[in-house]
């Protein structure tokens, strides 16, 4: 039997200014910044982690936020649309929060059983928080700035835009293990496992769409869930057997990763469960410190003087 997953890991996007990036996903949303660290590739850049308390896989928003950054445009070859779960019948609270914040969101729509509420961040990153009829049994984050009976459970789903359907559809069912949900004109859902808050991607098939730029507010890539080491070298194999681009595995510090493209070319990644964000830090202090792996410590001063301070809440106050 194939790799299956188990759902959502995280998703990556792009930012702009870090201190709105940090405003924003803080006091609007409520998450927890579980890890302050940079950019492997571009040191003298944040990679910042936002989630649940504990920074579990599948509640995970991530961002390299660059200042200054152009803007990027939404289109096929892109995940074009992340979203969070939030309790059933929490979206009224969700509009006025959100308009409170200066974020002018659009109207409820109701999809497969689902209400959802979409809007876009500062940077233009499209969200939609979705209140499913199943409970979702994930833990809030324990938030001054969000009620618990209205905050964010953690990843609903992702939305990709692709121009055909057959390849994507077979990459995600026969390579990552999922099953096709649903499906309506130009739109597919496929679940991993038996579904639920966390473990969708909707396919939107859009011939005549744009092709998508990926810089501000947009998403570099969606990563899903491997429960170990084994399975995602099993993945991998696979993958190359099957005349796939991946890379090597790649160490994250807190998971490891291999990335390819499906066809439609939106950028996957499939990281590992382990070893989680409390590796090189407190649980209760996530967040609180500039985090760098091991081959970066030697230049941590002049990295840390090339990232702009970060002001945060007093429990999520980082210490260089």
């Amino acid at each position: 039997m194939g790799f299956t997953t188990s759902g959502l890991h995280h998703v990556t996007a792009i930012g702009g200014e870090p201190q709105r990036n940090v405003d924003f996903y803080l006091r609007g949303l409520g998450l927890r910044l579980v890890k302050t660290t940079v950019n492997f590739d571009d040191p003298e850049t944040y990679h910042l982690y936002y989630g649940d308390g504990a920074g579990r896989p599948g509640t995970l928003l991530t961002f390299f936020p660059w200042r200054g950054v152009p803007e990027g445009r939404i289109g096929t070859g892109q995940a074009t649309t992340t979203a969070f779960s939030v309790p059933e019948h929490s979206l009224g609270w969700w509009k006025q929060h959100l308009e409170a914040s200066g974020v002018t969101p659009g109207t409820v729509v109701t999809r497969d059983n689902e209400e959802s509420l979409t809007f876009r961040d500062p940077d233009g990153l499209q969200i939609a928080l979705v209140a499913h009829p199943q409970p979702d049994p994930r833990d809030p984050w324990d938030t001054p700035f969000v009620p618990a009976e209205h905050a964010i459970r953690g990843l609903h789903s992702v939305t990709m835009s692709v121009t055909t359907e057959d390849a994507t559809a077979d990459m995600l069912t026969r390579g990552l293990g999922l099953s096709l949900a649903s499906e309506s004109t130009g739109r597919y859902r496929f679940q991993a496992g038996d579904g639920g808050p966390g473990t969708y991607v909707d396919v939107e098939i859009t011939p005549d769409a744009p092709k998508g730029v990926v810089a501000g507010g947009t998403v570099h890539h969606v990563a899903w869930r491997a429960a170990d080491d084994e399975e995602q070298l099993a993945l991998r194999a696979d993958l190359v057997d099957q005349g796939v681009g991946v890379t090597s595995v790649l160490d994250r510090q807190y998971f490891r990763s291999i990335y390819f493209r499906e066809p439609g070319g939106v950028l996957q990644e499939v990281a590992t469960d382990q070893p989680g964000f409390d590796i090189d830090e407190p649980l209760l202090e996530l967040g609180r410190a500039l985090k760098l792996p091991p081959w970066l410590e030697p230049t941590r001063e002049q990295i840390a003087a090339a990232l702009p301070q970060l002001e945060l809440p007093a429990e999520n106050n980082p210490e260089r």
